[in-house]
């Protein structure tokens, strides 16, 4: 992939119209890159899916770089935008001394939008594939290291520090960090359905009703786990 140039950028407050339209545009790009990578997926088919002519993709983002660049910026930015007031919440609680049972409370915070960013946000599964093809060394790992740089990190550390004052066991021992990851994990069988986990429960889909269902027990588990390891 190219350098990619400086992105052509609407006014301060520019039209809504615009807005929306390059909004399209990106949500057809992840789709298309995910699906078919990004020498596979040509910016005439991401237009037409779009429902814009080829010249707005130029316009917009210079270049089919720029676009997957454009991309890479928008998951990671709508990520992070997503889990802040989550975390907002634990760094309150950890800096304010909170009981162990508003610790708790915060820890399911967090992972409650990770359940909700990966069981019902539109455009998940998209995106899933638009990083899983980064992290297969497919494509150049523009999303995968910014979620980690941006997200990932600052996440991991203020749950590891959550996990370290309600169980009494420092953030950086062993045993915090394998806590954490069993913890992750309870989430992953999910992350990429269609596959096991769709045949395992006799579903054909995970739709909202389901995915309120897998949000609750794994949340319920969690609570469960934490006051299980409280100090």
């Amino acid at each position: 992939m190219s350098q990619v140039k400086r992105l052509r950028r609407p006014p301060a407050g520019g039209y809504a119209r615009g807005d929306e339209t390059r909004e399209r545009i990106i949500a057809a790009a992840v789709t298309l890159f995910g699906e078919r990578g990004f020498a596979g997926a040509s910016t005439r088919d991401i237009a037409t899916a779009a429902g814009v002519n080829a010249p707005a993709l130029q316009y917009y983002f210079e270049n089919k770089e720029g676009l997957y660049q454009a991309c890479a910026e928008h998951i990671a930015n709508d990520l992070k935008a997503r889990f802040e007031p989550a975390m907002r919440q634990a760094r309150d609680a950890l800096k304010n001394e909170a009981s162990t049972d508003a610790l708790i409370e915060a820890f399911l915070g967090i992972k409650a939008v990770m359940l909700e960013s990966v069981l019902m946000q539109p455009f998940a599964s998209s995106r899933r594939l638009f990083v899983a093809r980064e992290l297969a060394d497919e494509e150049p790992q523009l999303a995968s290291k910014l979620l980690h740089r941006r997200l990932k990190q600052p996440l991991n550390k203020i749950s590891a520090d959550l996990l370290a004052r309600i169980t009494g066991v420092g953030p950086n021992d062993s045993i915090t960090r394998i806590r954490l990851l069993t913890l992750k994990g309870q989430v992953m069988p999910f992350y990429h359905p269609p596959g096991a986990c769709l045949d395992v429960l006799g579903w054909k889909e995970i739709d909202a009703a389901k995915g309120e269902l897998i949000k609750t027990t794994v949340l319920e588990q969690t609570r469960a786990l934490l006051q299980a390891w409280r100090v």
